[in-house]
């Protein structure tokens, strides 16, 4: 392909592929303001997790870090049900993906799920259906949104974002599997989660409510008794 044309492409995948993002961020943002009282989190959370529910004080030590948060079973499936509400949860699904995958101990497993993490959450997905002529770019403007949406939308929330260097060393590792061929990810990830999607969590409604709610007062208690 000539240098023109490619340099073309990619200025057009790029383009497009930025609008495709902030896409997902409108579809963020409309779905929290659509949603009904009746359809929040904490409510869904409280139904399917009611026996592990934490008390405010509990809910109060999450804030002192997110080790402290994903390591506790409420805790985890609170954040990621508040990271579902932002169409952000790839980075916590990588994050727990990798931790399941350290503990296989079979090499062959251990290698297919390396395989299946790496396509699944870091590999750069191509973008197809595009056909060259004499140097211009032809097809059906409306055609290309509608597959390069759908696709983006429908693969690409999985990939996690990371730098060329930490894809290109963990695309590395995959020629000797061991169990830390995603540590390096993983560190990146977890930073990026400890600085953006975590202090939002910590902000949220939904775990505002934990840390507020109210005790059974005695009176109450006694009178139901």
């Amino acid at each position: 392909m000539p240098e023109p044309m490619f340099h073309t492409m990619v200025d057009f995948s790029e383009k497009y592929l930025e609008r495709a993002k902030d896409m997902k961020n409108r579809l963020a943002f409309l779905r929290r303001r659509n949603e009904s009282p009746g359809s929040n989190p904490a409510g869904k959370l409280d139904k399917s997790m009611k026996s592990v529910k934490p008390t405010p004080e509990e809910a109060l030590k999450w804030g002192d870090s997110l080790d402290k948060l994903l390591g506790h079973k409420y805790g985890l499936a609170a954040f990621r049900a508040f990271l579902r509400t932002e169409f952000s949860e790839e980075n916590l699904e990588f994050w727990l993906a990798c931790e399941e995958y350290k503990k296989i101990k079979s090499q062959s497993k251990m290698a297919s799920k390396a395989k299946k993490i790496f396509a699944e959450y870091i590999a750069i997905q191509s973008c197809k259906e595009v056909s060259w002529s004499n140097g211009c770019c032809c097809f059906e403007t409306a055609s290309f949104l509608h597959i390069f949406s759908y696709n983006f939308l429908t693969h690409y929330p999985l990939q996690v974002n990371l730098d060329s260097y930490t894809r290109d060393h963990t695309k590395d590792n995959l020629q000797n599997v061991t169990r830390s061929c995603f540590d390096l990810a993983q560190r990146r990830i977890y930073g990026l989660m400890e600085k953006d999607s975590y202090p939002r969590f910590l902000r949220s409604e939904l775990y505002l409510d934990l840390i507020n709610q109210k005790k059974p007062s005695a009176t109450s208690t006694s009178s139901s008794s």
